[in-house]
């Protein structure tokens, strides 16, 4: 009926305008770190690390960890039921076109994985010109539908969404599910702002995306107020019939490089989430000299393709799908407005009663779509919250395992002040060189040095105990790089410090280091590189993890890309160390 399309239409508009606009563009984008977006960029803002005592610095991380293991889920959907819905469009030419969809939505998928090794910057040279023409034709066909209908215009009175959802109670909790689909790509948007910045985000924005989306949307609603009952695709109906099908492979471009925006941000997750710590190290290719962010990691690329086109095949359909789809990014956004609450208090200092009042209200709306969304969980929203829960699971079995690691290690290692008391009471034979030994041990000489010392009782002339600090920005200046201390007795404590959005490289600080000079004598290229690599054994004798989570974690452990090739040091000057750890 028209009042059921006005109303429906009218909750869309309003739903691109409150949180896509309002909330991400205008609220959310404020919340930069250093430029950098996204919910792991967010969660570094906030720094429960370091700002809170447990229990709440627990419940932030574990909140900021769900929001990340959920964006696994929307990098795996999106393209999937994108793709797939454009695709479709294949139907409105000839119907006998059906049997086509799913195997030219799988090769279409398939290249545009096997497209990511290049790097986002060159796909973008194509990129950008189509989706220019994509959002014109995206205006011109909703202008062609809102002539035929101009009373379309009315549903921006959001009285119409309002009196929608109160004449028809439990459906239109059901219909919220299917407007939310409309603006998943906000938190997308705010993950890439490190790619774009800030201002040509919301003048792309403002100036041509949003006017594009809402003059089709109202084009459509109009296609279906003129001809109700022949308006069974009417995006597509929108077209004459001899240009549907290059609106078809419009459509499927343009879904592609929306696709491309969740796969570079997913790459962009991952190595966050490894330079934080939560997740084990990976191998990640540096695809552009000049922009530092834009990466790629094979083993999250091949796994995204394997899932996204599982879900194709198993799902067969966009109407399928997107009952799949919508319910992770409405978690994340509820987990990202929780995070930017304490942003507005800890980094802003907004005053409570404000805070409250912002943050409540783009809460009570996150969550009014949630509570939709969670109506799909039987009709595929269960994928989503196997996928998120298994990698949050990962993830957090990561971070505890770690830390019962440098528990242990920290009991069996030696204050720093007792093994330089030894030094001048043993006095060991000392041979020229320098020896790097790579620890997360402050304060206190690393097992592997006193492995080393041990089994052949000699030391180099120069020691430096170097130790990796990532930090909660994501870049460091190259004059912040690095800090030196003597500790006597030819010891020197070297800090490395990187940002969560770099990938450490140990040469080049210690290049820094001989450059100004700060180690007397000392030369990188004449430095062997010490290495622990520990074995863990795990045991229910040691109180810890669940055993099959120590298992998980020893196995994350042995596959996780080795420190000489994540720290890109030279592998002929390493010496690695074996050791054994129950854990």
């Amino acid at each position: 009926t028209p009042e059921n399309v006005l109303g429906i239409l009218s909750l869309i508009v309003w739903a691109l305008i409150l949180i896509v606009s309002v909330k991400y563009l205008i609220f959310i984008l404020q919340a930069d770190n250093d430029g950098e977006g996204g919910i792991l960029a967010l969660l570094a803002l906030v720094d429960p690390w370091h700002r809170f005592k447990r229990p709440r610095s627990s419940v932030l991380i574990a909140t900021g960890l769900i929001g990340a293991a959920m964006l696994y889920g929307d990098s795996v959907i999106t393209p999937a039921i994108s793709v797939l819905s454009a695709v479709e469009g294949l139907e409105t030419s000839a119907h006998s076109l059906h049997a086509f969809v799913i195997p030219v939505t799988v090769v279409i998928l398939l290249g545009l994985f096997a497209l990511q090794r290049y790097g986002t910057a060159k796909i973008a040279k194509v990129f950008a010109p189509v989706m220019l023409v994509w959002f014109i034709v995206l205006m011109l066909l909703g202008l062609k539908g809102i002539v035929a209908a101009p009373e379309v215009l009315k549903a921006v009175n959001p009285a119409y969404a309002a009196s929608f959802l109160v004449d028809n109670g439990a459906l239109a909790a059901i219909v919220l599910g299917a407007v939310f689909l409309a603006v998943t790509g906000g938190e997308a948007l705010y993950a890439d702002m490190g790619h774009f910045g800030r201002t040509p985000i919301r003048l792309a924005w403002f100036g041509l995306v949003l006017p594009a989306l809402l003059l089709n949307y109202f084009g459509q609603g109009a296609q279906i107020l003129a001809q109700p009952q022949e308006s069974t695709h009417p995006f597509y109906q929108l077209a004459p019939a001899e240009l549907r099908l290059p609106l078809v492979l419009l459509a499927t471009a343009a879904t592609v490089i929306a696709s491309q925006a969740v796969i570079s941000g997913a790459f962009s997750l991952t190595r966050q989430a490894v330079q934080l710590k939560q997740w084990p190290r990976l191998h990640i290719i540096q695809t552009s000299a000049e922009q530092v962010g834009q990466i790629y990691i094979p083993i999250v690329n091949w796994l995204l393709m394997i899932c996204t086109i599982g879900l194709v095949v198993g799902f067969r359909s966009s109407s399928n799908l997107a009952g799949a789809y919508g319910l992770a990014v409405s978690v994340t956004m509820v987990t990202t407005t929780l995070l930017a609450y304490h942003v507005t208090r800890q980094r802003w200092h907004w005053p409570l009663p404000l805070s409250l009042l912002v943050v409540g209200l783009l809460l009570a709306i996150d969550l009014m779509f949630l509570g939709a969304n969670a109506l799909k969980i039987m009709n595929g929203g269960w994928f989503p919250l196997i996928l998120g829960g298994g990698i949050y699971l990962i993830m957090d079995t990561w971070v505890r395992g770690r830390q019962l690691v440098e528990n242990r290690r920290e009991l069996g290692s030696v204050p720093i002040d007792s093994f330089i008391k030894r030094i001048r009471q043993e006095k060991p034979a000392r041979v020229p060189g320098t020896a790097a030994f790579l620890t997360s041990v402050l304060d206190a000489a690393p097992a592997v040095l006193l492995h080393h010392l041990e089994r052949n009782h000699v030391m180099h002339e120069r020691v430096i105990l170097v130790t990796m600090m990532s930090e909660r920005v994501p870049y460091v200046s190259s004059v912040q790089r690095i800090d030196v201390r003597s500790l006597g007795e030819g010891l020197w404590r070297l800090r490395i410090h990187y940002g969560f959005m770099e990938s450490p490289d140990v040469p080049n600080a210690l290049e820094i280091t001989e450059e100004l000079s700060c180690i007397p004598s000392f030369k990188e290229s004449e430095t062997t590189y010490y290495l622990g690599r520990t074995i863990m054994i795990p045991t229910r004798q040691v109180a810890g993890m669940a055993l099959w989570r120590e298992r998980l974690f020893a196995f994350m452990a042995r596959n996780s890309l080795n420190a000489t090739a994540f720290y890109r040091i030279p592998p002929e000057r390493v010496v690695e160390l074996g050791m054994r750890l129950e854990m």
